[in-house]
């Protein structure tokens, strides 16, 4: 099994999420914010969900209050805007931290696969890691690039 498919995680709501019942999906896995200049970026995650996701893709939100404070909200506020803002129905996870000593181990384990251009650690929100169907990270995404423009990489990894 590959390692992506070893993490474990809590939905917003407090559910367990076993990353091994995403073996051959290909994944999205975002750290977002609501309260972050690229959170408009939710539409466009959104709509990658619901154009993909009866062929294989999950798209991951990991909400993250490290830059900025710009996710201070609990669960109930986290999913209200998302819900609300954003018609976003794709799994979001519980607030994680994805640097530093407290880092969620999945993202310790990504930076470690898919180190950024200058240095491993996440520089800021709606940073997007994209996961091939057997678990492999591809590829990490900065915050500015928009999710639709990973629409092809998404559907080759599709197949």
């Amino acid at each position: 099994m590959a390692k992506i498919h070893t993490f474990h995680i809590h939905s917003l709501q407090g559910d367990p999420v076993d990353f091994a019942t995403f073996e051959g999906k290909v994944l999205l896995l975002v750290n977002t914010a609501s309260k972050c200049g690229f959170t408009p970026q939710y539409k466009e995650l959104q709509l990658l969900h619901e154009r993909y996701s009866d062929q294989g893709l999950i798209v991951i939100g990991l909400p993250c209050n490290q830059f900025g404070e710009q996710e201070p909200g609990d669960a109930d506020e986290i999913r209200e805007g998302c819900l609300i803002n954003y018609g976003v129905d794709f799994l979001i996870t519980e607030k994680i931290d994805v640097n530093g000593p407290n880092a969620h181990p999945l993202f310790q384990y990504l930076k470690e696969v898919c180190p950024g251009l200058m240095g491993n650690d996440i520089k800021w929100n709606f940073t997007k890691f994209l996961i091939a169907r057997d678990g492999t990270p591809q590829r990490r995404f900065a915050p500015v690039t928009k999710p639709l423009k990973l629409e092809s990489k998404i559907k080759r990894l599709l197949g």
